[in-house]
């Protein structure tokens, strides 16, 4: 079963989250609290929106998406970036990822949204064997680019004291 989550499926979450930074490779990353995951998805300006998979014969939490609009300039559309996808090691095999990825599809057909989109890391062969078997496109020609730390900070220096807040 699929279904939208809920403030109570925050611990949950934040299980996921940490499992998921686990597997790829970055526990020390997954810094969130509880606190923060409720305001961020359940607050007054949501971030982000979460699904949750339930096995059928249980009822416990197999997976969780967590996805947010964007927007493409070229299209002049709404999209959809799908930030985190996971299903529990033991749970996998049952169609959950896929049962999930089918929900955020109809969500974004529903809404208009033109691009589902996504990244994965390169060394990760079964989610990427599992995504082109959906019919993914992997966009090659594009690469990720963060600014976090001191280079954040010190980019964030050089801006005009006039700048605009959007936020």
């Amino acid at each position: 079963m699929i279904r939208a989550a809920t403030v109570d499926d925050v611990p949950e979450i934040r299980s996921m989250i940490k499992e998921l930074a686990t597997y790829e490779r970055a526990p020390e990353q997954a810094r969130a609290t509880d606190e923060q995951l409720r305001a961020a998805l359940f607050g007054e300006h949501p971030a982000a929106s979460v699904l949750i998979a339930e096995d059928d014969g249980t009822g416990d939490v197999a997976g969780f998406a967590l996805w947010f609009p964007r927007f493409s300039t070229w299209t002049g559309t709404r999209g959809m970036h799908l930030e985190d996808l996971y299903v529990r090691p033991h749970t996998r095999g049952a169609g959950h990822g896929k049962q999930l990825l089918a929900t955020l599809a109809r969500i974004c057909r529903e809404n208009g949204f033109e691009r589902f989109e996504w990244v994965v890391l390169d060394w990760n062969e079964p989610a990427i064997a599992f995504y082109k078997s959906l019919g993914a496109e992997l966009l090659d020609e594009w690469t990720v680019c963060r600014l976090t730390g001191d280079a954040l900070e010190e980019l964030a220096a050089r801006a005009p004291a006039d700048g605009s807040r959007a936020l």
